[in-house]
């Protein structure tokens, strides 16, 4: 494990994954509240629990809650094993081993290493599928699934989605006890809630809370966030497992803390199953999730901003970009339009506009309210599919070793840019270079950025594509990088 050198904002609640920051693993800690009760009220409103306690729910909730413990291959470099800040920022927001510690192009020090990682889920359905969080098994090359009876199996991974952190995997089972859905969207603050799930290893663990807030977003954890915060303690090993209300049914699978120690301090978050319900219905359809787009770049709104787009308070979001050709483009959305209402819903700011796009019917068309020079109109836009950004490079024909055979990049836009710490650098994200594959021979690793191909300038994941496909056999690739800042070139044969 290593320490943070600054202040930071969670941690992910997988066992071994602590890193000081933002922890995977449904982590949470002591979290103040507010209300705008009156403190008299407050105490006369009979804030006790069962004279025993909670044990009807934790009884109905541990037997469905399930120990996950995964196995993934990492390379161990026999020089520095202090990961540099970059690293640890990837290996926080999205869980797992980023990459080779201070590996280099041309390093022949490394070795592969099996790395054990573990976590919890929660059954949903009888006969075996199981939700739990994507950085729990991202990468794992065994799941393996461990049932409060001691009974085990092996995970099948059925689906996910790294950008709510959810992720669906199956066990060949029957007859399971599982947890009910329960409408996060019904959950007040001050409300008693449970956490359950392994943290530390310590199967079954059941520990108490109220939810500390709703609709948490802007956390910087997931790419779309609607987070329940609670101080129900929540430690490493806890990600993935089930925040109930007192009914027993679930309002949130528990992902990340706050923490500046890698331990509980009291502030846990957990995806609401508002989120959580239907993208688990959506991997079990298809595989992915499909999310409403618009395509439209957002800005947040201040005063001074308020002011000169001619609003009376800064609620609503503002347009900073219209995408060419996006649903948004042919329904007449304009760059300097603010948002103030969907569908008659009144849009607080971006990530609310952003849980409502994503969560609507692709096809379905839908009213805005915009403010434009300073009157309110009405548009009404067809919410098209969310283009999947996340691309796999080509294998060349009859050979799986090509330098750039088992690489995975992203688009890198201004958001994503923000996120990892690349602000003003254009290319594409490496989000993953599988073990043993070309690309890792080649030296290129997870959260480096691809410039350039061959002095081609590469700025969406279509140049590189077509840079990609026109490589011959035997060709030499120059390919230009940014790696922790810090421009390097790599020649690569085909």
């Amino acid at each position: 494990m290593s320490s943070h050198p600054y202040p930071t904002v969670g941690s992910i609640l997988g066992v071994g994954l602590l890193s000081g920051v933002l922890l995977w693993g449904g982590q949470s800690l002591p979290v103040s509240y507010a209300s705008n009760t009156p403190s008299q009220t407050i105490a006369s409103a009979a804030i006790v629990p069962p004279a025993t306690g909670f044990t009807d729910v934790a009884k109905r909730v541990t037997p469905a809650v399930v120990n996950i413990s995964t196995v993934m291959m990492e390379n161990v470099t026999d020089g520095s094993s202090v990961p540099d800040e970059l690293r640890e920022r990837m290996e926080e927001f999205f869980g797992t081993p980023f990459g080779p510690r201070g590996r280099r192009p041309g390093d022949s020090s490394d070795h592969r290493a099996p790395r054990r990682g573990q976590g919890s889920g929660v059954v949903i359905s009888s006969d075996g599928y199981i939700v739990t969080n994507h950085h729990v098994i991202a990468q794992a090359r065994e799941v393996n699934v461990t049932l409060p009876d001691k009974r085990e199996f092996k995970g099948k991974i059925i689906g996910v989605d790294p950008k709510s952190d959810l992720a669906v995997i199956k066990i060949n089972a029957g007859h399971l006890p599982t947890v009910s859905w329960g409408d996060a969207s019904n959950l007040q603050v001050g409300e008693y809630v449970l956490a359950v799930g392994n943290p530390f290893g310590l199967n079954s663990t059941v520990t108490l809370g109220i939810v500390s807030a709703v609709g948490r977003g802007q956390m910087g954890i997931t790419q779309y966030e609607d987070f329940i915060q609670t101080d129900a303690a929540i430690n490493p090993g806890n990600s993935g497992g089930a925040l109930v209300n007192t009914k027993g049914e679930l309002v949130g699978i528990n992902t990340a803390i706050f923490s500046q120690t890698g331990g509980y301090q009291g502030v846990g978050f957990a995806v609401s199953t508002t989120m959580a319900k239907p993208i688990y219905e959506s991997l079990i359809k298809s595989g992915k999730v499909v999310r409403g787009y618009l395509g439209v770049g957002l800005q947040g709104l201040n005063q001074d901003l308020a002011m000169a787009f001619g609003l009376k308070d800064a609620k609503g979001v503002l347009i900073s970009d219209v995408k060419a050709g996006s649903p948004a483009d042919q329904a007449g959305l304009k760059q300097g339009d603010v948002i103030v209402r969907y569908q008659g819903t009144t849009v607080e700011d971006g990530v609310a506009l952003q849980r409502l796009v994503t969560r609507t019917t692709v096809g379905a068309r839908v009213t805005l309210n915009v403010v434009r020079d300073g009157n309110e109109r009405e548009l009404t836009v067809r919410v098209g599919e969310q283009p999947d950004e996340s691309k796999i490079a080509k294998a060349q024909d009859g050979d799986s070793q090509d330098a750039l055979s088992g690489l995975v990049v992203e688009e890198l836009d201004q958001d994503r840019a923000r996120q990892v710490g690349f602000q003003g650098v254009q290319g594409v994200l490496v989000t993953r270079v599988d073990p043993d594959s070309g690309a890792e021979r080649a030296g290129l690793s997870a959260g480096d950025v691809i410039q350039e191909m061959n002095r081609r300038p590469i700025k969406s994941v279509k140049d590189f594509e077509k840079a990609s496909s026109d490589l011959k056999k035997g060709a030499h690739i120059l390919i230009l990088i940014n790696r922790r800042g810090n421009s390097l070139f790599v020649s690569v044969k085909v």
